[in-house]
């Protein structure tokens, strides 16, 4: 049987807490988990089981959410975060990744952070979790993901903004973005033979020159000797014209050239059922493609599909 999965509790004012406990309701012994984090955080009546071994999790998952339990510091409002509570935050997300690592744990799936009560907290020094996991197994690069059941698309640059991507986006980047996911769709996902199409920088991807310069200058002869006996590489293509069924079809992953030009796509064509995965990394690691919601924290009417959709997509890497 395959080992649980280790979920960190994520921010605990944000919809997490609500989420995690929706998740076992719905998946229950189909793909089992452990919560990492302070039981006093979720929904009053939780069925909670505390246990100290993963090997319990088969055991007890049909009376209580496994739970193994960290205690943080803060007192806990829904809807507004508490710097208290930071280090217990960073803690779970590490006491995941411990487990993982050791064998306990077949993959790490993480509920969304608030990253300036991090800052505010314990002065967390990273981007965000995709960073910080990366530091924590010690590789020097990583890729964010965002899969659903019609598209997989890959930014290459990711959180900075829209007038310094053309500087940020340079050969090497490129083309360590192209090789995570190229290698992360085969160890991952099965797929052999990766086609991977790749969006213009500029409109049109620059329309030979009049809409910008980078693809005449270098994208366009880059790309030209990327695919290899192993791997398709196309483009640049026209980003407007890249996420259509029919273009869809034609690739197993897009790699777009900044955040929105990936995001914006998938959100729109699977808002709820989105999934981040980092790849590059030694083991799995997905999360829900959502925030913490405070506007609508311990209301009860948060929508758990993400969540569950990252716990079964891990699930399924992990016995790739």
């Amino acid at each position: 049987m395959t080992a649980p999965i280790a979920l960190s509790c994520g921010e605990p004012a944000g919809i997490g807490p609500e989420l995690a406990v929706k998740a076992w309701a719905a998946l229950g012994k189909s793909c089992p988990f452990v919560w990492i984090g302070d039981p006093s955080h979720l929904p009053t009546g939780t069925p909670v089981v505390e246990i100290t071994d993963l090997s319990q999790v088969s055991l007890v998952i049909a009376d209580g959410m496994p739970v193994q339990p960290l205690r943080f510091d803060g007192v806990n409002t829904p809807g507004h975060a508490n710097p208290a509570n930071a280090a217990g935050v960073v803690a779970a997300i590490e006491h995941a990744v411990a487990l993982v690592r050791s064998g306990a744990a077949s993959a790490v799936c993480t509920a969304p952070i608030h990253k300036k009560a991090l800052i505010d907290g314990v002065g967390f020094a990273y981007p965000g979790h995709t960073e910080f996991l990366a530091a924590l197994a010690g590789v020097d690069r990583v890729v964010m993901m965002l899969a659903s059941p019609e598209l997989k698309v890959v930014p290459a640059t990711i959180h900075i903004a829209l007038a310094d991507v053309p500087r940020a986006l340079t050969p090497e980047l490129l083309r360590e973005t192209i090789r995570i996911t190229a290698e992360g769709l085969r160890s991952r996902f099965g797929i052999t033979h990766p086609r991977i199409a790749v969006a213009g920088l500029n409109p049109h991807a620059g329309e030979g020159g009049a809409m910008g310069t980078e693809e005449v200058d270098w994208i366009n002869g880059f790309l030209a000797g990327m695919s290899t006996d192993t791997l398709t590489v196309t483009g640049p293509h026209p980003a407007d014209t890249l996420f259509h069924a029919a273009a869809r079809s034609r690739y197993d992953a897009a790699v777009a050239m900044y955040h929105d030009q990936a995001l914006i796509p998938i959100k729109t064509l699977n808002f709820d059922e989105g999934v981040n995965v980092t790849l590059g990394l030694p083991f799995v690691r997905t999360s829900p493609d959502h925030g913490t919601a405070f506007d609508i924290a311990g209301k009860g009417i948060a929508n758990p599909s993400s969540l569950i959709e990252a716990l079964k997509l891990a699930q399924r890497m992990a016995a790739t």
